[in-house]
């Protein structure tokens, strides 16, 4: 009797949507770890999740032209939900760089509490995952503050170099930052 209550239970939670799509029909689902994460588009419904997460992770703001283009930007910006709780996400646009198509990133962060647990490393192969898709994006590029530490470690485990040094790029201190790339093949 258990085993049948167990039965009806796991497909009447099958059936349940959750912010409109059935558990067996969610896009991307994947697992960092032990740990469920997923990735999900960002909507007029939850840019302000966004712009809380990237309030507590970076020490800039940005404005709200932004967050705007950001909720149309489809697979160019994705946030992470783990265990359905919003910790990162990712934000790029398309660039030229050397005449040739680069994809930018202006945002990529997980809040502290859920680093080393994969899921700025989801975000990252989310980013080359969407590279391998279109073959006339070269390279991905990105700004890292030169006292972050952490941010130049993770982009060089993963294979970006430090090509310059860009002088008062931001508008804190410091204010220096380096511009990482990574080439694609």
């Amino acid at each position: 009797m258990a085993a049948a209550t167990v039965e009806t239970v796991g497909e009447k939670l099958s059936t349940i949507k959750v912010n409109g799509v059935r558990p067996s029909e969610k896009a991307v689902r994947k697992v960092a770890g032990r740990y469920n994460v997923e990735l999900g588009n960002i909507t007029t419904h939850n840019v302000l999740q966004l712009k809380k997460l990237n309030e507590a992770v970076f020490p800039v703001a940005y404005n709200d032209k932004f967050y705007i283009e950001v909720t149309s930007a489809g697979d160019l910006a994705k946030i992470a939900y783990f265990n359905d709780v919003v910790v990162g996400a990712v934000c790029c646009r398309y660039e030229t760089m050397c005449d040739e198509k680069s994809l930018y990133i202006m945002t990529l962060g997980t809040l502290a509490p859920y680093r080393r647990y994969g899921v700025g490393k989801l975000l990252l192969d989310h980013v080359f995952e969407h590279c391998e898709k279109d073959p006339s994006i070269k390279r991905i590029c990105l700004h890292v503050q030169v006292n972050n530490t952490t941010a130049l470690e993770f982009y060089d485990k993963h294979g970006f170099e430090n090509k310059e040094l860009c002088q008062n790029y931001y508008r804190l201190e410091p204010s220096e930052a380096y511009l990482l790339v990574k080439k694609i093949n």
